[in-house]
């Protein structure tokens, strides 16, 4: 995103009660991408890249389409946000079907590893426009552009964008973006700007192209490629570009559906695992990293950014989508095989994990966690990700057949050991540092229920005996801690102990204690007294997050008591997706536990984590009419926040699993 984007953007929404001016939102239209490149195809058709983060690669920042007669120089009808839109089958095909003054136009999109195909259809005597604005190596200053008769080439240094049409183009020019005096007006500026003709060059020196394409027998397509010339030399580049735009809608469909990976059994919910299978992919980079979500705030305006891979969100994910794999068959075996390779790969001399990194080469990213590579204390590191990816490895390195690949999980633990350990104070629960939420530091009922999941993971595998009897008495030390951080007033584990004393707020982070006893289960079966606490924990946590405002059908846990992070307006704590599923997953993994012992609580657990879990299914109040779950929801109902966001899909998807297994055992 370009400073001129989030000017026009800011101007557009400096009043808005529920949008933070100057952000690129996803929170609606849908993204296509099942190879290394992602792109979002917005509800008026127009497109954009949000794939740097995945292949290093910037792309189309701006785009519009519309159409108007043929042979006729008249104003263009651009396309609006009214249209209608869907993903054709289970791949990334986004179909949008827009309705105009000159008939209805078809549009289908589809991003096939590095090029981005939009495909038009249409009955009317009608000429498409196309406006499309790249920023190679994410400059919209110092680009040029070449032109190769039917193929337009924008540059800045090693990114080479290209840009094509089938038919050919009847008529195409480059246009300069907004001018000083216009980005410091108080309104923004409708694109694509008029032609200059002032200054000759102007045309060449910018990255916006503006196109006319006829339609021949009712179809046009623009194709876009993007590149680095280092790894494509130009000619090969106009072969490809120029070969997807040859493209049909049947051929564009056949494509889409060969990029899907896993198989969705035959389920009532069905529809929603294999959306999540898609988003899951969506976010994922060519390592086997993801993203945490599509980054709509690149300046940090409101946020720290979303388009990195966190090692926490990262492996819980890569956990979830293992159980999920192992109860419902879902062939994810080279899934699981890239993310235990990239853990190996990223992880820190002293055996950790750095805060966040770039997923297309692993490579340190902007944070503010980075304690361990800084001089100074400790208490700025997120000691919960080294926890979460050891849980994560442990639980895969059992069942993973490649020998190399064990040998490496092997030698990558025993490091990760040492340095979970050199977090791990002598009353048995983490040292300080960050929580999952980024926004304090303490020690933490989620960092402890990483610890206590992540050593018991390790001392139940096939890993030596060494390992796993060493990770055993740590096991052992963090599930005895545990007890610092509860609180009799308010019945249920604590946020955080905080210079000594306990901050009792409800946390949903807390709700991690659940799956980490039932890990523990398997090492040592968890004391009665424990399992009533967990079952008085959840209810109470239930509880106090639950919000239910009247302005709309939204409701579901908010985060923490007390979170105030972007409000807007808004005066109280907004719903989380994220907190809301996790809720469902400790649910039924409480309900598991408690049925495993003969318990007759499980039943109610099992009914709450679907409850729960409808609030984010498709059909319910927070999940989009796309399928995706935003971050976060105002009371109103206006989706915020990363959309769609990986982990929440995850907890989905690996909460219907258990659903599926753990409750109708139960049952029989």
């Amino acid at each position: 995103m370009q400073l001129r984007d989030a000017l026009a953007d800011y101007k557009r929404h400096a009043d808005h009660p529920t949008r933070f001016p100057g952000e690129r939102r996803t929170t609606s239209g849908r993204f296509s991408g099942l190879g290394d490149r992602l792109v979002h195809v917005e509800t008026d058709g127009s497109v954009r890249d949000f794939g740097f983060p995945l292949t290093g690669r910037w792309g189309v920042e701006r785009s519009r389409f519309g159409v108007r007669p043929r042979d006729e120089d008249t104003e263009v009808e651009w396309f609006d946000d009214d249209a209608t839109q869907s993903y054709a089958g289970d791949g990334g095909l986004v179909v949008t079907e827009h309705e105009t003054a000159l008939g209805d136009v078809t549009q289908y999109d589809l991003t096939t590893d590095d090029a981005h195909v939009t495909h038009f259809e249409t009955d009317a005597d009608a000429e498409l426009v196309a406006f499309v604005h790249f920023q190679p190596d994410g400059r919209d200053t110092l680009v040029g552009q070449l032109t190769h008769g039917d193929v337009v080439e924008v540059y800045h240094t090693e990114e080479h964008d290209f840009v094509a049409s089938s038919p050919a183009f009847d008529t195409v020019e480059g246009r300069v973006p907004e001018q000083f005096d216009e980005l410091l007006a108080d309104t923004h500026v409708e694109l694509p700007r008029p032609r200059s003709d002032d200054r000759y060059e102007e045309g060449q020196l910018s990255g916006a192209v503006v196109a006319t394409i006829p339609f021949e027998s009712g179809t046009a397509t623009v194709g876009s490629l993007v590149t680095d010339e280092s790894e494509t030399d130009r000619d090969e580049a106009l072969e490809s570009v120029r070969s997807v735009v040859e493209l049909d809608h049947e051929e564009l469909e056949a494509r889409a559906e060969t990029g899907i990976e896993g198989t969705v059994p035959d389920h009532a919910d069905a529809s929603a695992m294999r959306d999540d299978l898609r988003v899951l992919s969506l976010l994922s980079g060519p390592l086997g990293l993801r993203i945490a979500g599509p980054d709509f705030d690149p300046y940090y305006a409101y946020s720290g950014g979303y388009g990195y891979t966190w090692f926490r969100d990262d492996a819980e994910i890569s956990r979830f989508l293992f159980e999920s794999d192992e109860r419902l068959d879902l062939d994810l075996n080279d899934w699981h095989a890239r993310s235990a390779r990239a853990y190996c790969r990223t992880q820190r001399d002293d055996g950790s994990w750095p805060h966040r990194v770039w997923p297309f080469d692993g490579s340190l990213a902007p944070g503010w966690a980075n304690a361990r590579l800084e001089s100074g204390d400790d208490a700025d590191y997120q000691a919960d990700q080294t926890g979460s990816v050891i849980a994560f490895l442990a639980t895969f390195y059992d069942e993973c057949d490649d020998e190399a690949l064990r040998a490496d999980i092997e030698t990558t633990l025993e490091a990760a050991l040492d340095s979970l350990d050199e977090t791990l104070g002598e009353d048995g629960l983490p040292v300080e540092c960050q929580n999952a939420w980024e926004n304090m530091t303490g020690r933490f009922s989620h960092t402890a229920a990483t610890f206590l999941e992540a050593y018991a993971a390790l001392a139940t595998s096939g890993l030596d005996d060494d390992l796993t009897d060493r990770a055993a008495a740590r096991a052992h030390e963090v599930y005895d801690g545990v007890d610092l951080l509860w609180s009799d007033d308010r019945d249920c584990y604590g946020l955080r102990l905080a210079d000594g004393e306990l901050d009792d707020r409800y946390d949903s982070a807390a709700l991690a204690l659940v799956s980490a006893h039932r890990a523990y289960d398997r090492l040592e079966a968890v004391g009665d007294e424990r399992v009533d606490r967990l079952v008085t924990h959840v209810e109470s946590v239930f509880d106090g997050l639950w919000h239910d405002p009247d302005e709309s059908d939204v409701k579901g846990l908010v985060r923490f008591e007390g979170d105030d992070w972007r409000m807007r307006e808004q005066s109280s704590e907004k719903i989380w997706t994220v907190s809301t599923a996790w809720g469902a997953n400790a649910a039924v993994e409480l309900g598991a536990l408690l049925a495993a012992r003969g318990d007759e609580r499980a039943g109610d657990f099992f009914d709450e984590s679907r409850s729960l879990l409808s609030l984010v299914l498709p059909g319910g109040p927070l999940c989009t009419d796309e399928g995706y779950l935003a971050e976060q929801f105002f009371d109103d109902g206006t989706p915020d926040s990363a959309t769609p966001l990986g982990w929440p899909h995850a907890l989905r998807l690996a909460t219907l699993a258990t659903l599926e297994v753990e409750a109708t055992d139960a049952t029989h």
